[in-house]
Order: structure tokens, then sequence, then C-alpha cells
């Protein structure tokens, strides 16, 4: 809470206007220092020095002057800053010389050392300052004017600041009416009014500690009562501290210590159990359960408490070992169950301080263990020298995450297996929502639903005594006070409320953020909206500080975060996403990590690292709303989650089909994919709801490669359709087998290769079909290069998938055979499709790019020249053909259609005219990377290929072992650009 006082204090006027006087600076800097030691205000002097013999400290300088201009801007600059830091609390104090114009209108003024009525020079206006009270955005305004009539800032006939203004709390002090002058103290260092407020601003004065606007002006109603002039003073709104007593060693304030969690829960970490409070009687009751069982479940409302007891309650104590004799010796393994259960109980076992190649290693031998089911954790248990407890947090997340019900009951029967044989050495500890206790019972879970029912605590509301530790305990701690009429009313809010504990800290955390000096006070409780409305009013003041497309963003982000409940009585809870999931092509990286620092700075989401199933240790970054607490009670959310409720449920549905994919590799087999009537849903969703609730980049690229699959076979089943006849009559030309071979052979052997997915049946065709490429060969017209090449990919194609399946003695010729045809298809596209590009080359003619074109139309992106040629040579039916969808884009399969030794040739050319040149050398090309035609340097790979393709074309490059330069190629093999086809590498 930023508090910013400026304080001034005249002593010098120029000759001829008015006298000098000798108390304002004294006024002045005894006030600050008030300020400054008691009331944590950051203190502007005017005019100021630095005090040599005070190690130059800032002080009011006695002889120096101060114009209007000066004071002007001073004070914009206290009540209206400039950006975003707007002070909590701004307060004005003046001592000096005040003026009374009387011309046909009565105006006060602060007179400034120019001032000098006989020229019309007045000072700085009080109407002129009461404009800018009611113009501030400060919500704590305290101005304490010490001159003659400084009253007519309190003339209310004019203007109330009250009303008109933006402030909520206000402090005004004058030192006489707007009529009256003022007096100094006769023989004393300071005036009347200002020797009462240093007197006033005292806390060691007051019984309690603190000195409020109330009680101040308290103060000076009953000792300057009888004073030789009348102050005048006005309050408005609620209390402002104003100074505060120093605290005892043990009770200082820690200012940027907050003892409230807001959304989060309690943890069992070195800070948190210091501010956890309340659930005493509940923590000794888990701890008396775990010391004479093996099972404990936490059960209870969300919002009830529950992650909180364990954590910085139950684990706590455990750790420390001061409520059980030789706990501190147990070995505490904690983990929320996510989508993959088994996964995170693997990861449970890591030993965090580890470096990444440890971890790595550690991860795949405990995978190994866990991957054994019960067996293996039973191993982990008795490899551990104490007790082993396992604490599974929020263990609804088998339900509400984990969608894989296979997964789900391996994870089940993996802990209650080696629960089994443990011999009281294990122990399950397991927090769950109330409302998912049914979905737990509903089957037995390898005995899971038994152990519910027998070793079930739950989580019940806290009494009025335990509310109120949780409120004041934790302020104790850190120096804080809490007025009695807040702590009353907070828990009055609470109690007929269930599960809104987590309201109740987040209300006090923005009470500590609001705090006056070391008082969380009623009059801030009710500003911020109470319990119930504290969490509204900043979710919404967050979403509406966003712009337009912030706010959009802001909404994905929510959505994404919230799991539907299933309408059977189960509500809706939050769910963890990695955040690269939100990044999608309606919303960029940049404006998605902006967004979510927002959220993640208001409490509003946290954030945490994760390791991915199936890989080496690798971390991903995830983001999780702070509590569920958000989706009941901020109405806007609720609103959208209902307006999208059954496009939401089909978006996380493909969401989750795209994640069973990518786990599997991007896997192209039909069990993976979308097909038929799935499919279609999938496309009319993107259709609909695309640009409201875009999917992620994961289930984009999972829709995109069903849909390229189900294309390709379409294309494959009219192509073989209508190719029947000219096959069966090129056969019979070609063999001359009009006469030798029947019918029936021809259409078996071109069934066998085209139709069949049975291996022998295609292993009886291949030699067939070679024959046909070869023969096709011997007489070379375009049509029958063209031909033979469709043999050779077909070939690879067939082979390519038969290779794949389960190792049967077929196997190995399939490979040979797609050795076979790879390296007939070189031959062919180096003897007869090379030249185009050599020509293209040599003159030289690279072609130039045509703005907007599409990779679908890539043939006609560039103007005649190498690129083009380069392009066709590699993905059109002029050359390999690994395009075989003809969407433009290149897949990981059809990346291995392109033959190691076409790459390496067309590399070889490229460098004879570009030295630099190369498939990964980002300086090979220059390509318009916008609208604007601007240029970028690039590499041949990505001049090429589609931009998801690169990288599957760069892996089959790396795959080749590519040349790097023509030496290199000379070297490695020397007849490269011979007219035989060479193996594969």
């Amino acid at each position: 809470m930023s508090r910013d006082a400026l304080v001034v204090g005249i002593n010098l006027y120029q000759p001829g206007g008015l006298q000098q006087l000798r108390s304002p600076a004294n006024d002045a800097e005894a006030i600050a220092q008030r300020l400054e030691q008691y009331g944590h205000f950051r203190v502007w002097r005017l005019p100021e020095f630095l005090d040599p013999f005070d190690h130059n400290a800032h002080r009011i300088a006695q002889n120096q002057t101060v114009t209007a201009t000066q004071l002007e801007e001073a004070l914009v600059r206290l009540f209206k800053p400039e950006g975003e830091h707007i002070p909590e609390t701004a307060l004005f104090y003046f001592s000096g010389h005040g003026l009374r114009k009387n011309r046909g209108i009565q105006e006060g003024f602060l007179a400034t050392s120019e001032v000098n009525p006989d020229t019309d020079q007045w000072g700085l206006s009080l109407q002129w300052l009461r404009r800018l009270l009611q113009a501030s955005s400060v919500r704590q305004q305290i101005v304490w004017l010490d001159c003659c009539y400084s009253g007519e800032l309190l003339n209310f006939e004019e203007a109330d600041p009250g009303d008109r203004g933006k402030g909520r709390d206000r402090c005004f002090i004058a030192a006489s009416r707007e009529f009256e002058v003022a007096y100094a103290e006769a023989g004393g260092p300071h005036s009347v009014l200002t020797e009462a407020l240093i007197r006033a601003l005292d806390p060691t004065e007051r019984p309690n500690g603190v000195v409020t606007n109330f009680t101040i002006t308290e103060f000076l109603e009953s000792h300057l009562r009888t004073a030789t002039q009348s102050p005048l003073f006005a309050n408005s709104g609620g209390k402002i501290m104003l100074t505060g007593r120093p605290q005892v060693p043990d009770r200082v304030v820690a200012e940027e210590k907050c003892p409230y969690k807001a959304l989060n829960y309690f943890d069992c970490n070195d800070e948190d159990p210091k501010y956890f409070f309340g659930r005493t009687a509940l923590t000794d009751a888990l701890i008396e359960k775990v010391r004479t069982g093996d099972f404990l479940a936490v059960v209870g409302a969300s919002g009830s408490g529950k992650s909180s007891v364990v954590r910085a309650g139950l684990m706590h104590q455990l750790k420390s070992s001061s409520r059980l004799s030789g706990s501190n010796q147990w070995s505490i393994h904690l983990f929320q169950p996510g989508v993959h259960p088994l996964q995170s109980l693997t990861n449970a076992f890591l030993t965090a301080e580890a470096s990444t190649v440890d971890q790595a290693a550690q991860l795949q031998k405990l995978t190994h263990l866990i991957s054994a089911g019960s067996t293996g954790l039973g191993h982990l248990v008795d490899a551990t020298p104490h007790r082993l407890v396992l604490v599974i947090d929020q263990f609804e997340e088998c339900f509400t995450q984990c969608r894989d019900e296979a997964e789900r009951q391996e994870f089940f029967a993996c802990l209650l297996g080696a629960l089994e044989r443990s011999d009281h050495k294990l122990c399950l500890v397991l927090t769950l929502r109330a409302d998912f206790l049914g979905k737990c019972l509903e089957q037995d879970y390898s005995g899971l639903a038994k152990q519910i029912q027998d070793h079930l605590v739950p989580v019940t509301p806290m009494t009025r005594e335990e509310l109120e530790q949780a409120i004041v305990e934790p302020a104790k701690q850190v120096g804080l006070e809490i007025e009695p009429d807040l702590v009353s009313q907070m828990i009055i809010d609470v109690q007929g409320a269930p599960g809104s504990l987590p309201l109740l800290q987040y209300t006090l955390t923005e009470l500590w953020q609001h705090r006056a000096v070391n008082w969380l006070t009623f009059a801030a409780y009710t500003n911020l909206g109470g319990v119930r409305g504290t969490l509204q009013q900043s979710a919404e003041a967050l979403y509406a500080a966003l712009n337009a497309q912030e706010q959009d963003v802001a909404k994905h982000i929510f959505l994404e975060l919230t799991q539907l409940g299933d309408g059977d009585g189960v509500a809706d809870t939050r769910r963890q996403v990695p955040k690269r999931e939100f990044i999608s092509t309606q919303q960029s990286a940049a404006m998605v990590e902006a967004v979510l620092l927002r959220l993640l700075e208001a409490r509003l989401l946290v954030t945490t690292e994760l390791i991915e199933k199936n890989q080496a240790a690798r971390h991903v970054e995830v983001i999780d709303v702070a509590h569920e607490a958000l989706i009941r009670y901020w109405p806007r959310l609720h609103g959208w989650i209902e307006e999208n409720r059954v496009a939401l449920r089909k978006k996380h549905e493909l969401e989750a089909a795209a994640g069973v994919w990518l786990e599997n590799g991007k896997a192209t087999e039909l069990a993976y994919l979308l097909q038929g009537s799935k499919l279609s849903e999938a496309r009319a969703f993107i259709q609909e709801h695309g640009d409201r609730l875009p999917l992620s980049s994961t289930a984009i690229a999972f829709i995109h490669i069903s849909r390229v699959q189900e294309r390709q076979r379409q294309r494959m089943r009219w192509s073989i359709i209508l190719a029947f006849p000219t096959l069966i009559i090129l056969f019979l030309g070609v063999f001359g087998l009009q006469q030798q071979t029947s019918k029936q052979r021809i259409q078996q052997t071109i069934q066998g290769l085209f139709l069949s997915d049975d291996p022998a049946t295609v292993a009886q065709a291949l030699p067939l079909s070679f024959t046909a490429a070869q023969q096709l060969e011997r007489n070379p017209t375009n049509e029958n290069i063209d031909l033979a090449l469709s043999y050779y990919r077909r070939i690879m194609v067939v082979t390519s998938r038969l290779a794949k399946q389960p190792p049967n003695p077929l196997n190995s010729p399939f490979s040979q055979a797609h050795a076979q045809a790879e390296s007939g298809m070189a031959a062919l596209i180096n003897r007869y499709r090379m030249g185009e590009l050599k020509n293209d080359l040599e003159h030289p003619q690279f072609g130039k790019p045509i703005p907007n074109a599409k990779f679908t139309l890539f043939e006609k992106a560039f103007t005649h020249g190498a690129l083009q040629t380069t392009y066709k040579i590699l993905m059109l039916n002029f050359g390999a053909g690994a395009d075989l969808n003809r969407d433009g884009q290149l897949s990981e399969d059809e990346a291995q259609l392109m033959p190691c030794e076409t790459l390496k040739e067309i590399e070889t050319l490229w460098q004879a005219q570009k030295s630099n040149c190369s498939w990964d050398d980002t300086t090979c090309i220059e390509m318009p990377i916008d609208k604007t035609q601007k240029l970028s340097s690039q590499s041949l790979a990505t001049a090429i290929f589609d931009p998801a393709g690169v990288e599957y074309a760069i892996d089959r490059i790396k795959a080749c072992h590519p040349i790097k330069n023509k030496t290199a190629a000379s070297s490695v093999n020397p007849s490269l650009n011979s007219s035989n086809g060479h193996q594969s590498s």
C-alpha cells in the first residue's frame, strides 16, 4: 500500500509583499518526521535541502522560496500522478501565509513566496485545490492547512469534494475559518494547530498505539477548545490509519509478507505452516488415524480446506515430529493424479534436487518399477528404511482428468495391492471432494471403496472459534491488527456459507493489500465488497482492464481450465492445461503470455511444472485455476461456461483424443485417428466454434492428419477402381502376355500390389511389379517413366506399411523390396528428371516468389526456376511424388518416400551454384516473410516444404546422412552423378 505526503513550510516571502515568518519551516519538518517515523509515509518536502550535518538528510529549507507554479506541480504529482502509480493515501500539509481575496466574490489562497496583493499575485487558489481533489483517483485524501483563511477549503457552499470527488475517505483540517487569521504559539517553536497535530500524531500516547483521522480530530477538538483560534475539520468516508506505534521485535510488521493465501492452499513448506490456524483438532485427529492405520481418506466439500489441513497440518506435523515420535524419519511423497495417475505416482519418487541427467536416470528406473504394478511399488516400499506415506491430493482427478478407464483401474490396483502386502510400512492418505465420493464407491476398485468407507474422516465447517483463529492468528505473526468489528462480520459472512474458506482467504489477502499502516479495517472490507464480493470485484476489475483482444484470450483461458461436471451431482471443477495448449491460430504466443502474466499476478491462476508422460524427465509448464471457488463465485465465468457447455464438452473430447494420438507418436494407424462421422463432427466443430473456442495446436494437427489419411484412402480406392482397365491392358502390352499369361493371373498380380493387405499376396506380386517397372524403362517415354515411378512409389508405400507389422518371416523381404524400389526411383529421377534442375541452376534461374501463394499450389508459388523444379522432383508425380494426397503438406510417412540419393544430389547441385546453400543452412534462399514482400534468409528445406513438414523433411535428411558440400559429395560417393541408381543409406 503506497502512502505519499507533500509537506510545505514557507518562511520566506518577497520584500514588499508579505512579512517573513519563522515557524512554518519548523512546523513542516516536525510533521514530516512524525509521518516518516510512525506513519510509513513517503514524504516530499518543499522547499527542501540536504543537511550536510545529518548525513545529507532531507529537510525543510528555512530560507528558500516556493512559487505558485512549484506548489501547483507538486500537488498535481501528489493527487493526480502520471502513470499507473496512484497512492492509496495522499496527505498535503501546508504552513505559511494564507490570503483572502474579496472582489465581488470571496476566495482563499495559499500564499507562495512571490505573492503581492498590490500586483494581483495571490498564490495558489483553494478553489483550484478543491477541484483537484474532486478529480483525484486517490482513495484516501488528507489535507491539513495551517494558515489564515484556510477554512475556505471547507466552504462547501460552492462545491463539495465529498460528493463530487473520486476519493472515498477524507480528512480535512484547517487552522481557521475562512474569515479568520491563524496564530503561532507565543514563545513556542510551532503554531497552535501544528503543535496540537504533532502531539496527536504520536501513537505512543494512544492506548492501542494507533492514530486515525477520527482520533486526531477528537484530540484537536478537546485540546483546542479554549484556543485563540477555531480550527475546522471534516472527516468523510471510512477510517484512515495515520500513524502506529512501533512494534516490539517479535511483532514487527513484515511489509512484504502476507500471512494469507488468497485462493491457494497452505502448503507443507518452511513458511505456510507458520500462518495456518483453526484446524488444530482436525490435524490431531488425522495424525492419530495415520499412527494407528494404513489408510486415510480426508473427504470434504470444495473449499472446506482439505488440501491445507493435510499439507500444512498433517504433513508438517509428521515431518517435524512434534506430535508423533519418530515420524520425522518417515518418507513422505505428495502428488496429484492428473491426466496420467501412474506417471504422477512415478514422478512423486523423483529427487527434486537431482540434476536433469540424474532425474532422467531415476525416471527410467522408476517407470520400470511402477509398470510392474503393485509388485514394483512394493519394492519401492521395501527399499525405504522407515515408513512410507503416499499423500494423494485432489484424488477426484482420477475421474475428472484421467479419461483412460484401464489406466485408472491399474492405478487403483497398484496402490491397494502394494498396501495389502506392505505390513503397515505403507500408508495411503488421500483428499477427496465430497461430490466424488459416490464415484469411488460405485465399484470395488481393488478394495478402494471399502478402504474409504472404513477410514473416512470428514472435513466439517469450522466453528466460530476456529474461524476467529484463522483470521486473527496469522495477522499476529506479522504484527497486523484487525478491527474487532471486522472479525465479527467476516465470521458472520462465512459461517452460513459452506466451502467459503478460499473466499475468506482471498478477502483477507486483499485486505492485506489495502492495509492502513498495520491495521486491517472494516471500512476496507466494505469497500472491497465483503467475502462474497471481493473475488468477484477483483476478477471483474482485471477483466475490464484488458483490451478486447486480451479479453477474448482471458475467456479462452478460463474456459480451457474448466473441467465440466457429468451432470449427475458432480459440479464443474478445474483442470490443468499445458501452457503451450493455449496458443492457437487466433491467439499468438505473445498475447497469451501477456494475459497469463496478468492473471497469475492477480492470483487467479497458478502455474506448476510436471514431467510429461513418455518423456525422459522433460518438464512442462501447466496452468491451473487457483481454486474452484473462482468457477463457482464469478458470475461472468459461470455464464461463459453455461453458454458454451455443449461445445466445450465436444472440444475437450477432441483434445483428449488428440492427446492419446500425441502420446502414441502421432500415429497414422486408423485406431488412433478420427474416421467417418467422428471426423465430420470435428470438422463441423471447427466451422461452428473454431473462432470462439479455438482448438489446441495438437488437436488441429490431429484433425488435419485424420483428414489427410481419410482423403488418401478415398483417392486410393478410386484410383485403383479407375486404373484397373488401363493396368490390365498395360500388362498385356508390356509382356506380350495375350498368348502366354491368363487375364486372371494378371489381375491377381495387380490386386496383390494395389489392393491386398495380406503379406503373402503382396510378396507374390512384388517380382512382377519390379519387372513391369524395368520393362517401362526400356521404352523411356515421359508416360512410361511416370508410370515406372508410380510403381516404385506404390511398392515403397506398401512395403513400408507391411514392414512395420508384428515380426513374421516375410518382413525382411519387404524391407529389402523397399530399399530396391527407393534405389530404382532415385536412378530414374537422376537420369530423366534431374537434368531440368541442373539447367535451371546453371543459367542460373532460381525463380521468384509469387505473393500470397498457398502450399496446396506450391508448384505455382514461384515463377519457373530451380525452386519450383526442386519441389516437383520431391513432392509431385514428376519425381518422388512424396505428397501422396496432394495437400501441399509433408507428413512424417510421406517424407520417407523421398529417396536419400535424390536428396543428396539436389543439395549437391544447389551447392555448385551457391556454396553456402544446403537443406538446413538458413542463409540459402531469400524469401518474403509478409505481405510487404520484405525478404528473409531461409534454408532450402524451409523454402521448399510447408512449416509443419520442414521438421519431417529435416529428420529424413538427417537419417540419410546428407553431404554438406560438393567436395564432400565426391569423397563420399564419387559416382553420385552417374546414371545408375544407388541403395539408400
